[in-house]
């Protein structure tokens, strides 16, 4: 049997670039076509099969052939908590850190880490990610998480950026673990061809100014950092009343602030913040469903953008649907400026900036393209277009069509994933049974923890 593939009998979008940018070329009628972990060619079927006699061929049915969507900020040691009864009311921000997420992670065990990241890989599959940024946290199951998660994403195909989340609110010994965590992390995957490590921070207001300083220290070479940033206002209030300074401020004065530096949130930045930020070239990630679950705003995607920031978009955890998250991000958008009109200013570049950001850190700039050469990472949504569709009304199609519909197929580096809606690595019945196991001993553990874990602002 052929080791070459031809996915055709759909709409190929070689690129989710903006319309202003030539390679968001749309081909009605196309395939891709590709042999091991890259794409061979990309065009009109009928060509393709011609020169491909031999191809295997796997049926779109009409529906959307899209690159690999790439999420900028998940946490996958979330999927546990789906139901879960804090027992405590959750008023503000900080009730919802301490109350709910620091008594979650401080239960987690290695068995537990392993089955999340699982759901969470299965999820990414199911909405069509191939390429994810976890941040984890587990201070209970420390040493070695990150090796968990890796080999999930291993097994399951998935190229991943991932972290382990330093933090003081535990004590500096803890905070200290967690950069070993992250070091040895990064040094071990530094040639891995699709799964990196970077330095993962929670937020400036559980960070000493010692914790940064060795951060910035010990950090090998280009390593970038990935943190939340000025969620909320206690980050920036709390951060100026302990040490003087602004998140990005506190970032940029330990060197960590550039173009390897991924900033989750910034919903409380503010103008002089937004310069620094495109100066530096880090990127910005806009995580809308999250930030509306918590009450703690919107960011101004559009007015980052218009001040020079890269922005990009995450789940933050609240889900794995990374064309929901566009389209709710549009749709905040909406609400926040009362304009009908709104929403097609940055917004159509977010999923492109992921897939530029994704190549930036995985050292391939084809990332997010379906182009010759390019990782064979592509998708089928089952979203047949209905109207005539285009590089000038492509986002449209997106927000209005796709992102409300299943996603077919799944190939992650030449690897089928997802056919016919169907996993092919892994038995998501079986991992919801397996959690079902697992979940009384995790909650028991989780109602043994007291909040009250401590604050440095």
């Amino acid at each position: 049997m052929s080791d070459r593939f031809l996915l055709g009998n759909g709409v190929v979008v070689a690129s989710l670039s903006p319309s202003r940018n030539a390679k968001s070329k749309v081909i009605s009628g196309g395939a891709v076509i590709w042999q091991g972990k890259r794409i061979l060619a990309v065009g009109p079927e009928a060509e393709l099969r011609r020169a491909h006699p031999d191809a295997r061929f796997l049926d779109a049915h009409g529906g959307l052939i899209l690159p690999g969507l790439v999420n900028l900020h998940h946490h996958f040691y979330s999927a546990l908590a789906r139901g879960l009864d804090p027992g405590l009311p959750l008023a503000s921000f900080t009730d919802i850190l301490d109350g709910l997420w620091w008594r979650l992670d401080r239960a987690l065990d290695p068995e537990t880490v392993r089955l999340s990241a699982q759901l969470s890989v299965a999820d990414c599959i199911r909405w069509g990610s191939t390429t994810v940024f976890d941040h984890h946290a587990s201070p209970s199951c420390l040493d070695g998480s990150l090796d968990i998660i890796a080999d999930v994403l291993n097994a399951n195909g998935l190229s991943g950026v991932l972290c382990y989340e330093v933090t003081d609110r535990n004590g500096h010994d803890e905070a200290r673990a967690g950069i070993e965590e992250n070091l040895r992390f990064i040094r071990k995957q530094g040639s891995h061809p699709h799964i990196r490590g970077v330095f993962g921070l929670h937020a400036s207001f559980t960070l000493r100014d010692e914790t940064l300083a060795e951060v910035a220290k010990h950090r090998p070479g280009e390593a970038g950092c990935h943190i939340h940033v000025a969620e909320d206002p206690v980050d920036v209030e709390a951060s100026r009343q302990a040490f003087g300074l602004g998140p990005v401020d506190r970032l940029e004065r330990f060197g960590l602030l550039g173009e390897h530096c991924l900033l989750a949130h910034g919903v409380h930045l503010v103008p002089e913040d937004y310069a620094k930020v495109a100066r530096s070239g880090a990127v910005l990630i806009h995580n809308p469903e999250s930030n509306a679950h918590n009450g703690v705003g919107h960011l101004d995607a559009a007015n980052a953008g218009r001040q020079g920031c890269l922005v990009g978009i995450g789940t933050d955890g609240m889900s794995s649907a990374m064309l929901r998250a566009l389209r709710s991000a549009f749709l905040a958008n909406r609400a926040q400026r009362g304009h009908a009109g709104s929403g097609f200013e940055v917004l159509p570049d977010l999923l492109f900036n992921n897939a530029q950001v994704a190549g930036r850190f995985l050292e391939e700039p084809l990332l997010g393209e379906l182009a010759p050469g390019a990782p064979a990472d592509v998708i089928v949504v089952d979203a047949p277009p209905p109207t005539p569709i285009g590089p000038e009304n492509l986002f449209g199609h997106l927000v209005y069509g796709a992102s409300e519909a299943p996603v077919r197929h799944t190939i992650a580096r030449g690897r089928v994933l997802l056919e016919d809606f169907c996993h092919k690595t892994l038995d998501s019945a079986e991992l919801a049974a397996r959690a079902r196991e697992l979940v009384p001993a995790l909650r028991q553990r989780f109602r043994t923890l007291k909040r009250g874990t401590r604050f440095l602002g």
